[in-house]
C-alpha cells in the first residue's frame, strides 16, 4: 500500500489538527481506512511538528466530515488545484461569503462555496 498524501502546513497556526488516529476513532473506522480517505482525496491531511493531522474544522458538531467537504476537494482537485491551494483557499478570508470557505461549508452558504470553487480560481 502507498502512503497517503500530506500537505505542507499553509493553514493558520491557530487550526486544530487532529492526529490521524483520533480520527479514525471518530469516525468509527481503522486508521488505514483514514489513510485510504486521504489517498482517495476526501480529506487532506496536513504534516505539523513531524506528525499528520486533519484539520478539526473539516468535521461538524456531531464528528462526521461536512457533508460539502469531499465533493469541495474532488471539485477543485479536478481543476488541477494542489492540496496546499484547496486549503489555502479553504482559510482565506472572504468578505463575500463573509468569512473563510472552510466556515461557510458548515451553513445555508455551503453550496455558493463549492459553486465558486468550480467556477473561480482564486
Amino acid at each position: 500500500m502507498s502512503a497517503f498524501p500530506c500537505s505542507d502546513d499553509v493553514v493558520p497556526e491557530s487550526v486544530t489538527l487532529l492526529p490521524l488516529p483520533d480520527v479514525a476513532e471518530q469516525l468509527g473506522i481503522a486508521v488505514t481506512r483514514v489513510h485510504q480517505m486521504l489517498r482517495d482525496h476526501q480529506l487532506l491531511a496536513i504534516r505539523r511538528g513531524g506528525i499528520a493531522g486533519i484539520p478539526k474544522d473539516f468535521f461538524d458538531s456531531s464528528g462526521a466530515v461536512v457533508k460539502p467537504l469531499t465533493g469541495l476537494i474532488t471539485v477543485m482537485r479536478d481543476a488541477k488545484y494542489t492540496n496546499e491551494e484547496i486549503l489555502e483557499w479553504l482559510y482565506a478570508e472572504d468578505d463575500t461569503l463573509p468569512g473563510r470557505p472552510i466556515d461557510a461549508i458548515h451553513g445555508p452558504l455551503a453550496r455558493e462555496v463549492v459553486r465558486r470553487a468550480a467556477a473561480e480560481p482564486f
